[in-house]
Order: structure tokens, then sequence, then C-alpha cells
């Protein structure tokens, strides 16, 4: 009874886990991305990047423990899969989200480097061009390959989604719709790149008021 009981602990404890892991990826990513779109809105110079500098280093700061909260997010989830894990789709899951981690490092990696150079040397910056071309790299890093990564992480979770039953299927149906968009419609607006937090967010709230027994 004490190894059952001790099993049956891990089982409503893992979603959870994800849960919440998801839910701060969500908030952290949506917020840090929203205090660069506010601040330094598309197109402006680099002298409102310099007056906003303070909103902008917060938004490079909270993307690292974005990173790291999506890191567990995706290590519960394939703990909840055990013996349902399928190579394909565990290989799709794993791959794509470790290199949209890798994409939210590599931006914030950019960001943080050219803020530096650009409050202690702005005149060197903007007359080598170094500037237009720094930003120009995180926006690609971010909202280009990353948010293709995003598209292709919630497709193979959505399958997750639908052979676990830890959320709703209509979760994993808007997840395939919503993954569609951001293969397809990155370019045409900045904030489309939030459909990807704000689902995992999504999903994340789905499992942690579901009713357990309905994963059994």
């Amino acid at each position: 009874m004490g190894k059952q009981e001790s099993l049956v602990r891990e089982e409503l404890r893992t979603p959870r886990s994800a849960a919440i892991a998801g839910m701060i990826f969500g908030v952290l990513l949506i917020t840090s991305q929203s205090l660069v779109w506010i601040s330094i809105p598309v197109n402006s110079a680099a002298k409102d990047v310099i007056s906003h500098s303070r909103a902008v280093s917060l938004a490079v700061n909270l993307l690292p423990f974005a990173g790291i909260a999506f890191l567990w997010f995706i290590a519960v989830v394939r703990n909840r899969l055990g013996a349902l894990e399928d190579r394909f789709f565990a290989t799709i899951f794993i791959g794509s989200g470790l290199i949209y981690i890798a994409m939210i490092f590599t931006a914030a990696a950019l960001a943080g480097g050219l803020i530096r150079v650009l409050l202690n040397a702005p005149e060197t910056l903007m007359r080598t061009g170094a500037y237009a071309v720094g930003r120009a790299e995180v926006y690609q890093t971010m909202n280009v390959y990353g948010s293709k990564m995003a598209g292709v992480f919630m497709f193979s979770t959505s399958t997750i989604l639908l052979r676990t039953l830890i959320a709703p299927r209509w979760i994993a149906f808007v997840g395939y719709a919503l993954g569609t968009i951001l293969l397809l419609s990155i370019g045409i607006t900045l904030w489309v790149s939030l459909v990807f937090p704000l689902w995992v967010f999504l999903v994340s709230a789905a499992i942690l008021l579901e009713d357990p027994s309905r994963a059994k």
C-alpha cells in the first residue's frame, strides 16, 4: 500500500509541477516582450532605447528565468508520459523545446550586450552600423527562428496532450491551430509571438484545474 500510495502522489504532483512551471514561463515571457515593445516600438531610434534602458534591461533579465521555467515544464511533461512516450514525438518535443530555450538565451545575450555597448559608447555603435545589425539579430533570433520552434513544440505537445489526456482535448486542437499561425505568420506582426506563451499558460492552467482522476 505504501508503494502504491507513493506512486499515486507522484502522478498527482507531476502535472501540477508542469502547470506551475508553465504559468511562470508564460507570465515572464509575456512581461518581457511587452516591456520591450512598449518601451521601444518598431523603428525607434537608439536614443529611445537609452531613455528606456532600465525597462529594456529588466525585460532582458527576465528571459533567462523564463527559459529555466520552460525547461522545467518540458521535464515534468516528459516525466508524465512514462510508458506512453513515443520516440518520434518525444524527439520532436524535446528537440524543439531545447532549441527554443537556446533561442531565448541567445536573444537575451545579444540584447544585453547591445544595451551595454549602447549605454557606454553610443556614437561608435551607431557610426559602424552595429546597432542596426544587433537589433536585427535579436529580432530574427527571437521572433523568427524561436517562434518557428515554438510552433513545432506546440504541434508535438498537442499530440502528447491528446494521448495522455492531462488537459482537455480542445486545448490540443487550439495548439494545432495556433502552431500553424506561428509557422506561417511570423513577420506580419510582433504580437503574434505572444501566442506561444499564452497557449502554454492556458495548458498549464487547465492541467492545474483538471480533475486528476480524468487522466487515469
